[in-house]
């Protein structure tokens, strides 16, 4: 079998399958967003990575300091979505030679403003050459043990919330790829994507929260990944769906629809509430309700009809749309 055919996902599966365990691993390969390490004291340390390529992961139209940023926020998300702390990130790059020196400067420096506004800091990282400029990212967190959240926990009943606005990131990729004409706070959503850390932090201390992930690859899949994780169905309404103003404007129906729901690359927190708990997570952070949790299936009403919602999103390796 190809690796095409497999997908990442289920690569991700095989590849976890063929490791060892430890007693010290809270969470391990492939269960969530980040490892889980217990370390002695009160905190768990958590550890997450991702890989960005130029091609691949960063528009044309971005600039240096907006790959810099980006490859740090993909990364402040994962930390995010445990309701973690960052503690530090480090960062590898694979560099063209022919690559001018100003050029990493400004990546570099993008790197550092993200840290920076999110309370950390890149502490080391290494450098080699490469024909395609390649950035991983590995950041280091903390959780107090008793706040930690994972994908897993949403029981039947849950509030289904997100925060801020889906589609935004989607709508300019489609701006950008249709050639139109699309306002900065709509391109910004996609360049320089906001990691929800201190909204992630304020949920996981209310206790309310009973699983949380990001919506980067999309939100249809995100219901997917956490509906596996948790044993549980979900059913969202289209009409709940926060989306901006300038997004409906931009987009045809269908076209809104595949932003909001299927394309990817927003940086927003998806979680789970308690019902009588909704007002303690309100008062963390400004949250949208879009459905609840059901006892199995993924489901989303669109113009009074329930449908099934496909487990389709952003992933490496298959063709986007399969």
């Amino acid at each position: 079998m190809k690796i095409k055919q497999l997908g990442e996902r289920a690569l991700i599966q095989r590849i976890a399958g063929l490791l060892s365990g430890g007693s010290d691993i809270v969470v391990g390969a492939g269960d969530d967003d980040c490892a889980v390490l217990d370390t002695g004291g009160d905190d768990h340390l958590l550890v997450t990575t991702d890989m960005l390529h130029r091609k691949t992961d960063f528009p044309e139209q971005m600039t240096a300091r907006q790959i810099g940023w980006m490859s740090v926020a993909v990364n402040l998300s994962d930390l995010a979505s445990k309701g973690a702390s960052p503690i530090g990130i480090v960062m590898a790059m694979g560099i063209p030679p022919d690559t001018e020196v100003e050029f990493i400067e400004e990546v570099v420096k993008g790197m550092d403003e993200c840290a920076s506004r999110y309370g950390t800091h890149i502490i080391g990282g290494d450098t080699d050459a490469h024909d395609e400029l390649t950035i991983v990212g590995t950041a280091l967190g903390k959780v107090k043990k008793g706040h930690l959240i994972r994908r897993s926990g949403a029981r039947v009943g849950d509030l289904v919330c997100v925060t801020g606005h889906p589609g935004t990131a989607g709508a300019a990729l489609f701006a950008l790829d249709k050639k139109i004409p699309v306002s900065q706070d709509i391109l910004k959503a996609l360049f320089e994507p906001v990691p929800r850390i201190y909204e992630g932090m304020a949920l996981a201390g209310t206790g309310s929260v009973t699983s949380m992930m990001d919506i980067s690859d999309g939100l249809a899949l995100s219901l997917h990944d956490m509906s596996m994780a948790g044993s549980v169905g979900f059913r969202i309404y289209e009409s709940r769906l926060p989306v901006l103003p300038d997004v409906k404007r931009l987009l045809k129906k269908q076209e809104l629809h595949e932003a909001a729901v299927f394309t990817g690359g927003d940086f927003e927190l998806l979680f789970t509430v308690a019902p009588d708990k909704i007002e303690k997570a309100r008062k963390a952070c400004p949250l949208t309700v879009i459905g609840e949790a059901v006892e199995k299936g993924v489901f989303i009403e669109r113009a009074g009809r329930v449908e099934e919602l496909k487990a389709r999103g952003y992933e490496h390796f298959r063709q986007q749309g399969q």
